[in-house]
């Protein structure tokens, strides 16, 4: 297995970087946030949508395509990016991102724009709608899978953990949720607003398989889905250590780019570290 992931990796690892690119421009021209937000996000989406995710770009509504949902709705300019590359629309239509008219709001919307699942952005509804289709698929046999990418900060809702706890009693193991511990919410420290630890038994008991990986590391990705695949009995999570920011010095491991806009001078210089 090992011989066949890392061609993919090293493949996974420049489109990253492009939809990095990506997100630090559109941020720029738009003047918008939540950056840091987005770029902890790129190479967990990378693994999805060019490796795991059974989808068509040319059908997004095939009935039996995988199910993504980004619950963290703010953080959707990675997903906008990741989609444009994937083929579901052209490229040059995120130039149109946040202006009058647009389809590519500053939160997903499953109404306009073609591969988005759900519309998202009010934290901790994206496991609850997830559980919804994973288990619409296991009553009536289908064999699509449903993943739900949530931030770490949602898991201070209690609708997450009633999420949990009902799809670990369902037995819902076509549902996989990743956790984006980046460790950083909207305001600080998840460790100084509210402590998570230990974030991994609080899943196990909740009867989940659990996972823990760096969330950066595209192989290590590849081989935690492919062994949630694996599982029959339990729903499973996958906690993928990140870094908030990641891929532009400047705005890795801080609070201040879950807000904060590019400017010139700061565009320029994440496009130098995001070079090819």
């Amino acid at each position: 297995m090992a011989e066949t992931i890392a061609p993919i990796a090293n493949d996974l690892a420049v489109k990253s970087r492009s939809v990095r690119r990506t997100i630090v421009e559109m941020a720029h021209r738009a003047h918008c946030g939540h950056v840091g937000s987005a770029l902890s996000t790129v190479d967990i989406l990378s693994v999805l949508y060019h490796s795991f995710l059974r989808i068509d770009p040319t059908q997004p509504q095939w009935a039996d395509r995988d199910r993504f949902i980004l619950s963290k709705g703010h953080g959707c300019t990675a997903l906008y990016a990741t989609l444009a590359q994937r083929g579901f629309f052209p490229v040059a239509e995120l130039e149109t991102f946040l202006r009058d008219g647009t389809l590519f709001a500053g939160h997903p919307s499953a109404r306009h724009v073609p591969g988005v699942e759900l519309s998202t952005g009010s934290l901790g509804h994206g496991i609850n709608v997830g559980i919804g289709m994973a288990l619409a698929g296991k009553r009536g046999e289908k064999n699509y899978r449903t993943v739900v990418l949530v931030s770490d900060g949602e898991c201070d809702e209690g609708s997450t953990w009633e999420a949990a706890l009902t799809a670990g009693f369902w037995k819902l193991n076509k549902l996989i949720v990743i956790v984006d511990y980046n460790k950083i919410q909207s305001f600080g420290r998840v460790a100084d607003i509210m402590e998570l630890e230990p974030f991994a038994a609080k899943w196990t008991t909740f009867n989940w398989h659990v996972q823990e990986i760096n969330g950066h590391d595209h192989a290590e990705i590849a081989r935690a889905l492919s062994k949630a695949t694996e599982e029959t009995q339990r729903p499973s999570v996958i906690i993928a250590h990140t870094i908030k920011g990641k891929g532009v010095s400047f705005m890795e491991d801080t609070v201040d780019w879950h807000y904060w806009p590019p400017s010139d001078d700061q565009k320029a210089k994440a496009f130098s570290e995001l070079c090819d």
